[in-house]
C-alpha cells in the first residue's frame, strides 16, 4: 500500500464559541478537513449553523460520556451523573467498573449514546464520522455500545486511535505516557472489531502524545512524515482558551495558529499531492 489519505479533525466543535470559530477559520484558511460535534453542549447550534455554511466540512459526532452536558434527561441517567455539577462523571476508571459490572449503568450509558445520536440526526448534518471524549468508546462495553446503536444511525467510519510511535520519533523524542501504554491493545482491539463491522477505520491517528500540545513544528513534521495508508490527525484548536469546559494547560491558539501555518499548509499540499482526505475512499 502506497497511496495516502489524510483527515484533520477538529474535537470538541460546539463546547465555545472560541472553539466554533477556530473551526471555521481552520477549514477557510487552513488544512482543516472534519471537525467532531458536542451536541449537547452550550454552543452546538452556532456549530450546526457554521457546519451548514461550510459543505467542504465533514462534520461527526463527538461522543460524550464524560466531563460534559449530557443529552438524555437527567433522570433517566442518574448513575452517569455528578450529582455536585449534574455533568458526565470525571471518575473515568470507577465509572468503567460501573459499567462492566452494573447492569443498570450499562443501560443508561445505552440511553445517552442514543440520545446523542438522535440529538446529532436532528441537526439534518450527514453523519460522516463518530469519535469519542477522552477516547471513551475504547471501553469494551461501551464500544460494542456504539457499534450496536450507531448502526441505526449510518455509522460508516469510527475513530480508533492507534498512534505509531515510530512516526513521533521522527519528528522528536516522545515517551507514552502509562495511560497511551493501557489504550493501545483495547486501540486495536477494536480497530479489528471495527473493520469487521464494515466501518471505515484510519489506519493512524496522530494526535495523542502531544495532545492539547500540537503546534506548528509537531503537525508539519507528522504531515512531513506521513506514512503509507489512511491517517487521521486531529486537534483542539480554539480562538483563545479560558472557557467553560476547556483542558487545563491545553494550548488551544497555538493549535488554531498550527492549522493555518505556511508551513503546514505546505507540507499538506507537498504530502497529499494528487491525493485525497475524506472518509469515502479506501487507499489503494
Amino acid at each position: 500500500m502506497s497511496e495516502r489519505s489524510l483527515i484533520v479533525t477538529a474535537d470538541d466543535f460546539g463546547l465555545s464559541r472560541e472553539v466554533n470559530e477556530a473551526v471555521e477559520l481552520g477549514h477557510r484558511e487552513g488544512v482543516l478537513t472534519a471537525a467532531s460535534l458536542m451536541v449537547a453542549e452550550p454552543w452546538a447550534n452556532d456549530a450546526v449553523a457554521r457546519a451548514r455554511r461550510l459543505p467542504g466540512l465533514a462534520v461527526g459526532l463527538h461522543l460524550t460520556l464524560v466531563e460534559g452536558r449530557p443529552a438524555a434527561p437527567p433522570d433517566a441517567i442518574p448513575d452517569l451523573l455528578d450529582r455536585r455539577t449534574g455533568k458526565l462523571r470525571t471518575d473515568l476508571a470507577t465509572y468503567g467498573t460501573a459499567i462492566c459490572v452494573r447492569p443498570a449503568v450499562k443501560a443508561q450509558v445505552a440511553r445517552e449514546i442514543r440520545a446523542q445520536f438522535d440529538a446529532y440526526r436532528a441537526t439534518g448534518l450527514t453523519l460522516d464520522h463518530v469519535n469519542s471524549h477522552k477516547h471513551y468508546h475504547l471501553h469494551p462495553t461501551v464500544a460494542a455500545l456504539v457499534l450496536a446503536i450507531g448502526r441505526e444511525y449510518g455509522l460508516r467510519a469510527l475513530r480508533v486511535p492507534v498512534e505509531p510511535p515510530e512516526v513521533l520519533v521522527r519528528v522528536e523524542p516522545v515517551r507514552r505516557g502509562i495511560e497511551a501504554r493501557l489504550a493501545a491493545p483495547y486501540a486495536r482491539l477494536l480497530r479489528a472489531r471495527a473493520r469487521r463491522a464494515g466501518l471505515a477505520v484510519a489506519d493512524q491517528v496522530l494526535g495523542l502524545a502531544w495532545s492539547g500540545a500540537m503546534d506548528r513544528r509537531r503537525v508539519a513534521g507528522l504531515i512531513r512524515a506521513l506514512p503509507p495508508g489512511r491517517t487521521e490527525l486531529y486537534l483542539h484548536p480554539a480562538r483563545a482558551g479560558g472557557f467553560e469546559g476547556a483542558a487545563p494547560g491545553y494550548r488551544y491558539a497555538d493549535e488554531l495558529a498550527a492549522l493555518l501555518a505556511p508551513e503546514v499548509i505546505e507540507a499538506a499540499q507537498t504530502a497529499m499531492a494528487g491525493c485525497y482526505s475524506d472518509w469515502a475512499r479506501e487507499p489503494g
